[in-house]
């Protein structure tokens, strides 16, 4: 039976969620070597929330988890917060990188949630 073309595409899902934790932990790494890593605490928390949130989503997904729709929720809560925070330090690439990531993968996890709920 061919997918209804609304239904998300569960391979993107879980390469998106993968490509944000990888941009998280990048971001992450990168707030470490800044100057004022003071100014950039909440950033570096925020990615690596982010960052395991996603890896818990991305093995939900791939064990068909009855908990899927619960964390991909989740996932994309602590995504749009992630991304609010590292837009604060938008001039700095790695920032900018993980907002645009962050955002690509709450939007991708709240496709699955509206599929499943």
């Amino acid at each position: 039976m061919a997918k209804r073309s609304t239904e998300p595409d569960l391979n993107e899902i879980i390469e998106t969620t993968a490509e944000c934790a990888r941009a998280a932990r990048k971001c992450a790494a990168a707030c470490l070597e800044e100057k004022d890593i003071a100014m950039l605490r909440e950033c570096i928390r925020m990615d690596r929330d982010c960052a395991w949130i996603c890896d818990l989503t991305n093995a939900f997904l791939l064990a068909n988890s009855p908990f899927t729709a619960q964390a991909c929720q989740l996932c994309a809560e602590i995504c749009e917060a992630c991304a609010s925070e590292c837009e604060t330090h938008r001039q700095m690439t790695h920032c900018r990188e993980c907002a645009e990531a962050c955002r690509r993968c709450a939007e991708a996890c709240r496709s699955i949630v509206s599929v499943m709920a």
